[in-house]
């Protein structure tokens, strides 16, 4: 009965020597695994998913298109902001004449009589959303809209009949430089659409391998959402623990040798994290047999060929000589 007794208290001691053995640190390794840095990237504006040129696992160059938003709302403020620098255009050549013809007057009065037609089909349509509104038939958004397409088409509509007054009046050279300035800002507004626009093609910030996509073409994607994440070689890194008893043999910036099963000889990295606080601490009185328990985390930034290295993969660390802190 004793000696069943004593296998059975023999048992986990050699266990716990077993893999005390097996997990590296009587060995001289650590084991670990490989982790990865991702970068998430994802739209400027929120808008719908137009076009996706990557799928997962593609390695992709810095530049390289990654995927397009939709722009339809800015196309067409671009569109209006173009008009509108072309009426500012025209207006400025008319300033500069001494004398307006009669036949620029009757332009300008065409305009007034389509800012009249375009102020009557807004007031219409105000007056439709107001009475479906208050039965409850619309949304209180839809009146909104009509509300401001109506005192848009007002505001165009007086401005039109000042452009015909001032078009009766002389030419003065404070007027010229306000409509040069107008056509300034006008051209700014352009130039700043388009950027905006172009910013909707999202490129890839540096060479790297595509990981996960998080949205398909057609898709609503919020702005600053990832659409997808992207590995770059270098952000790979293995991170692995250390014994508190043998936390002095790291450094930052030390070298270490990367082990893993298949893998070739010679993968190495660079200790570029030490935690300041252990990862364990024993729920009992502090005393050095549980002191032996403490582990330290410790990250290495991987060199060469050792980027390749797929994430997840169990490695084993050892610490060089050139590692051990003075």
């Amino acid at each position: 009965m004793r000696r069943w007794l004593l296998l059975v208290l023999l048992i986990p001691l050699a266990l716990g020597l077993w893999r005390l053995r097996g997990d590296g640190y009587g060995s001289g390794a650590f084991l670990g695994y490989v982790e990865g840095e991702l970068l998430y990237i994802g739209p400027v504006e929120g808008e719908r998913l137009a076009r996706l040129d990557v799928a997962a696992g593609r390695a992709v160059t810095e530049g390289e298109p990654l995927f397009s938003m939709a722009t339809p709302v800015l196309d067409r403020q671009r569109a209006e902001a173009a008009a509108r620098l072309a009426q500012m255009q025209a207006q400025l050549e008319n300033l500069r004449a001494s004398m307006n013809r009669p036949q620029q007057i009757a332009v300008l009065q065409a305009a007034v009589e389509r800012a009249r037609a375009s102020l009557a089909l807004s007031s219409a349509e105000y007056e439709r959303k107001r009475i479906l509104t208050s039965h409850g038939n619309a949304p209180k958004s839809a009146l909104d809209q009509a509300v401001m397409a109506r005192d848009r088409d007002k505001a165009a509509l007086a401005e039109a009949e000042r452009q015909i007054e001032v078009a009766r009046l002389p030419s003065r050279n404070q007027e010229i430089e306000a409509a040069q300035s107008a056509i300034v800002m006008a051209r700014a507004q352009i130039e700043q659409l388009d950027t905006r626009i172009a910013r909707q093609k999202v490129v890839a910030p540096a060479a790297g391998v595509v990981q996960d996509i998080f949205f398909r073409a057609g898709e609503m994607v919020v702005a600053g959402q990832p659409a997808l994440s992207l590995l770059p070689p270098e952000n790979r890194k293995v991170r692995f623990y250390v014994p508190q008893a043998r936390l002095v043999e790291a450094r930052l910036g030390a070298r270490v040798a990367v082990e893993c099963d298949g893998c070739e000889k010679g993968l190495s990295g660079r200790i570029s994290f030490i935690a300041q606080r252990e990862e364990y601490t024993p729920p009992v009185i502090f005393s050095d047999q549980e002191r032996a328990k403490l582990v330290f985390k410790v990250e290495a930034q991987l060199e060469e060929k050792a980027l390749l290295l797929p994430l997840g993969l169990p490695v084993q660390v050892r610490l060089s000589a050139e590692s051990a802190a003075p």
